[in-house]
């Protein structure tokens, strides 16, 4: 304990190459990073920064900043994983705030996220997605999300064919 009280902040690097510092507290919703922080040991991350390479500055902020609203929260272990992860599309009032950003930057933190080992943003991320979905037609989600439709008449009858037992009666 005495150990891991001694490096209070450490240095992460996006891939845009900002650095930004933080508390290891924060820095460690991550379960990548806190991986990172176990592996490399103290003295290495109080000399180096951490890269992550695979999100940019504004999405990292963006993550880190979740991060800091849920420093308190308990860690996710294996166990309450299936419990706490109802399936419900119920989504606290300041995470659906955080969440009101451009469709880019919302998948953009679903993949940071995914990518950082944050189980709880992930979850706050994929939720937002399917409550945009939620009572949409395939025509509303493809509007939602600037799909094209890419099947033939033909294609679109069979899969429908396919799949009338998932239809709402």
């Amino acid at each position: 304990m005495a150990a891991e009280k001694s490096l209070q902040r450490v240095t992460l690097t996006s891939n845009d190459g900002t650095q930004i510092e933080v508390d290891r507290a924060v820095a460690e919703r991550s379960i990548l990073i806190k991986n990172l922080i176990d592996d490399l040991g103290e003295s290495a991350v109080a000399s180096d920064a951490i890269p992550i390479p695979n999100v940019n500055d504004a999405v990292l902020r963006k993550v880190l900043e979740w991060c800091e609203h849920h420093r308190n929260d308990p860690p996710q272990s294996a166990d309450d994983e299936n419990d706490n992860r109802k399936k419900t599309t119920d989504i606290d009032e300041w995470d659906q705030k955080f969440m009101q950003v451009d469709q880019e930057m919302l998948f953009e933190i679903i993949l940071a996220a995914n990518y950082l080992d944050i189980k709880a943003l992930l979850d706050v991320g994929c939720k937002t997605v399917a409550n945009m979905i939620k009572g949409k037609s395939p025509e509303e989600i493809r509007k939602t999300f600037n799909i094209t439709n890419d099947f033939t008449p033909e294609e679109e009858e069979q899969i429908r064919r396919e799949n009338e037992w998932a239809e709402d009666r």
